[in-house]
């Protein structure tokens, strides 16, 4: 049964959270008076539908229905999840609150998206607190998985669900055990933002140059390892107790302004503002944000390969998906062996392609790897196998390119094995996007001892399975374009 989220206030957090609930699956209703918001989720939903799916080597659920609601009441009837994302006023919130609370069901979760207020105050004279939870995102809600879960002990009992529906969006709800103003990570956002303000206003870094000094050193850092973990490898082999004795007393010094803030008057807005336009006011907000989803794709995919931070999560959601697209790990998952196999099924990433608005040509062998790798798995290849020192060596390729694709385009690879008989395994993919054949590919593997690097048997589980689906797929019609040439379709 599709579960249903009501999102209140569609601004930019707001039409993140939509995003995220509506491509996971679930039916969203939203509720925001603004006569554009309509138009505003709709760009937002435009860029996550292009972005989103390309983290994952797994098709993402159906889309769920969005809709949108004159009243609030309508908005919350039925939805198991509420969340509120309207502005930072917490009378606005609390009249929120007695509102939704007057119309949804009562054990609905109400989730606040608020960056600075403690749950404690969102909860005071509540009809019932205990539903009043905060869930503070980071933007693009879409794609960043980090969600601040900060409770009561009204409530306590709540967040391991509250945890569980996150994780089932793909995202990684960090518990703050005490609630603080700002909860973490905002707290330290502040700080730096406090102190870009005083250089700014003493006229020694820009806009850009501060920028600069954050995307082309310490950030990228920070982006696949944090601060403790960055700072433990600066105290070399010594480790971190090393790096605080070190550098500890620095922290006496007067190098920044930490607690005291730059009065924001007329002129340090109008500096900050005019650096800013000169910085990045010949792109549009769409257009950076298509930029700011590109990098944040490509980077997390490439933690997502390491299975390291936010990649781990992506992985984590991967298996999740595929138990609802059946991509079969082993040969008793394979529905009917007299079929071809389905061994890849995914959106088709941003950084996948290239000049040409379509997919680079190096990415339809990476496919092809991918559900090569996913056929050796089925028939007992598997990574404790290959560890123990048995594995397939493609020997030759062929790719017949039919047909365009672009980004966000869900293909599907179905798998014939044309052989599967002592050290030779040659196998056939048909790549899809619905029923519209895009390419064609023709491996030819050779089964080897990974001490000695030369061709041998391979074990005899994998020899018995292996030729199980080849007798199987021997009765299917022999490809379209099996055993061509090149030139020859």
């Amino acid at each position: 049964m599709t579960q249903s989220a009501a999102i209140i206030g569609g601004g930019v957090i707001g039409g993140g959270w939509a995003a995220r609930f509506l491509l996971n699956g679930w039916d969203v209703r939203v509720f925001d008076p603004d006569p554009n918001a309509q138009r505003k989720i709709g760009e937002v939903l435009d860029n996550a539908r292009a972005s989103l799916p390309g983290l994952y080597d797994m098709p993402m659920p159906v889309e769920g229905m969005l809709t949108f609601h004159d009243t609030l009441a309508d908005a919350v009837d039925g939805a198991v999840w509420v969340q509120e994302s309207v502005p930072e006023r917490l009378e606005m919130k609390h009249s929120v609150y007695r509102d939704i609370q007057k119309h949804c069901a009562a054990d609905a979760v109400i989730a606040s998206s608020t960056s600075g207020f403690k749950p404690s105050q969102l909860q005071h004279n509540a009809i019932r607190p205990e539903q009043i939870v905060v869930c503070h995102p980071f933007n693009p809600v879409y794609l960043l998985p980090l969600i601040e879960v900060v409770g009561t002990d009204v409530n306590a009992d709540m967040i391991g669900g509250v945890e569980d529906v996150l994780r089932g969006v793909g995202m990684f709800p960090l518990l703050v055990k005490k609630e603080i103003d700002a909860h973490i990570a905002d707290r330290f956002l502040e700080a730096v933002w406090r102190e870009a303000l005083w250089l700014i206003k003493d006229g020694i870094a820009t806009t850009e140059e501060i920028d600069d000094a954050i995307r082309m050193g310490f950030g990228l850092r920070w982006a696949q390892m944090g601060l403790f973990e960055t700072y433990r490898i600066a105290g070399g082999e010594a480790g971190m107790r090393h790096f605080i004795e070190q550098f500890g007393p620095c922290l006496a010094w007067p190098w920044t302004k930490l607690m005291d803030v730059p009065e924001l008057t007329e002129e340090l807005i109008d500096k900050i503002a005019s650096q800013s336009d000169a910085q990045s006011g010949h792109h549009t907000i769409r257009e950076l944000e298509r930029h700011r989803d590109a990098n944040l794709v490509g980077m997390m995919r490439t933690l997502k390969a390491r299975d390291w931070g936010a990649g781990a999560i992506l992985n984590t959601h991967d298996k999740t998906m595929n138990q609802t697209c059946a991509i079969p790990e082993t040969l008793a998952d394979v529905g009917d062996l007299n079929l071809a196999v389905k061994t890849v099924e995914r959106a088709v990433p941003l950084d996948w392609t290239d000049y040409n608005g379509h997919m680079n040509e190096a990415r339809y062998l990476q496919a092809f790897g991918d559900a090569t790798d996913r056929l050796m798995h089925i028939v007992g290849c598997t990574p404790d196998y290959i560890a123990k020192g048995g594995s397939y060596f493609t020997a030759e390729t062929h790719i017949r390119h039919l047909d365009e694709v672009k980004a966000g385009a869900r293909i599907r690879v179905e798998t014939q094995v044309l052989l599967g008989a002592g050290k030779k395994m040659q196998l056939f993919h048909a790549m899809y996007e619905g029923d519209r054949l895009l390419a064609t590919g023709e491996h030819m593997l050779i089964h080897v001892s990974l001490a000695t690097r030369r061709a041998c048997d391979p074990a005899p589980d994998v020899v018995d399975q292996l030729g199980k689906l080849a007798a199987a797929h021997a009765q299917l019609p022999r490809p379209d374009g099996a055993g061509a040439a090149v030139g020859k379709r």
